[in-house]
């Protein structure tokens, strides 16, 4: 910290202003904490905290009013030192279980529909923006590929990697292929290039296609096409919201200049995925499995459009692939629940895409 640490009626006190400004958007004065807590002490000595915390930073009055507010410092503090997190409720696991689990008992959907409907529910129950950033692919595992000819000069490859990942490109030839062509080609690829990772691949196909005899003019375009085919997916195409409805709810956002700056940041899914994927180390909350969630507080966010937003993430991995998964909402968001919903998320979703191979 950059100034002394609070003793414990001061962190009882900014706990309890920051609770109260979540759940009513409204500033919390000393009468209404004096009122409605039981904390053995005056309303005189809780104004006497009030202004300590407020001479340090951690709460501000907003405008004329009596109450007082959280700054970043004091949602900071209280998300480093004061919060405590424990297990989502059954209810809550149960939606997600319903949503997420299905997909690895049937064996059924590809990664698209596993991230989607995980954005989806994530959304839903947070009542905040989720985002979903699937797993960069250089790491991924490659299954097998398959060639479905369009035209005699137009094929569209479609690459199975571990884990439900599918990747489709559509190429354009200079050269006629045929049935059997294609067929011999998917067969030497996959029997060479099966289990190796696709930055292996892309490092090593001329090598590893060398000597064989399917047909010399589509095995060179395929090996001329390597880093466009084996390549890591654009990351807006690594990108799944939900929930823009529930954030443009939010009282922080009602006037009508907020909400189209935060619309046209949510409309901008470059800048979007790399707000979440940015996100760095920012908290010392630690989850029961020891991985690491990430809070990013206002001014703390690498875009300025993110000034009045918290982002939490959390990873979560499918095989030896890492992705990001995201809650964006106001400063004045339920901390604690986030975390929560984040830590049952990650692992479900892990579990699901790690077990279906």
């Amino acid at each position: 910290m950059d100034s002394r640490d609070l003793n414990m009626r001061e962190r009882q006190v900014l706990g309890i202003i920051i609770q109260s400004y979540v759940v009513t958007a409204a500033p919390v004065g000393s009468k209404y904490i004096a009122q409605n807590y039981n904390l053995g002490f005056s309303d005189a000595t809780i104004r006497n905290v009030m202004a300590v915390l407020e001479e340090q930073g951690y709460i501000a009055q907003p405008h004329t009013s009596a109450g007082r507010i959280p700054t970043d410092k004091g949602y900071r503090y209280y998300v480093d030192l004061i919060m405590t997190v424990h297990s989502l409720d059954q209810g809550e696991k149960e939606r997600i279980d319903a949503n997420i689990g299905q997909f690895g008992m049937e064996r059924k959907g590809t990664s698209a529909d596993v991230l989607f409907s995980a954005a989806k529910v994530l959304g839903t129950i947070s009542r905040q923006l989720s985002v979903v950033l699937s797993p960069r692919l250089s790491n991924a595992i490659f299954e097998k590929l398959d060639i479905v000819l369009l035209s005699s000069t137009r094929m569209m490859v479609i690459l199975s990697i571990q884990s439900l990942f599918v990747k489709t490109i559509v190429m354009e030839l200079d050269l006629a292929v045929s049935r059997q062509m294609a067929d011999d080609v998917v067969d030497v690829l996959n029997q060479r290039l099966s289990g190796l990772t696709l930055f292996e691949i892309r490092r090593t196909i001329g090598r590893r296609l060398a000597d064989s005899a399917c047909d010399s003019a589509l095995k060179n375009l395929i090996v001329g096409s390597a880093g466009k085919l084996f390549d890591e997916s654009p990351i807006v195409e690594r990108l799944y919201i939900s929930g823009t409805e529930y954030i443009v709810d939010q009282p922080e956002f009602k006037q009508p200049d907020k909400v189209r700056e935060l619309i046209t940041m949510i409309e901008d899914k470059f800048s979007m995925a790399k707000l979440v994927e940015n996100n760095g180390p920012l908290c010392e909350v630690q989850r029961p499995s020891g991985k690491d969630v990430s809070i990013s507080i206002g001014r703390e966010n690498s875009e300025l459009q993110a000034e009045d937003l918290t982002i939490v993430s959390m990873p979560y991995y499918a095989g030896n692939m890492v992705g990001t998964l995201g809650i964006l909402g106001p400063k004045r968001m339920d901390y604690e629940h986030a975390v929560r919903v984040l830590n049952y998320m990650a692992d479900c979703l892990s579990a699901t895409l790690s077990d279906v191979n």
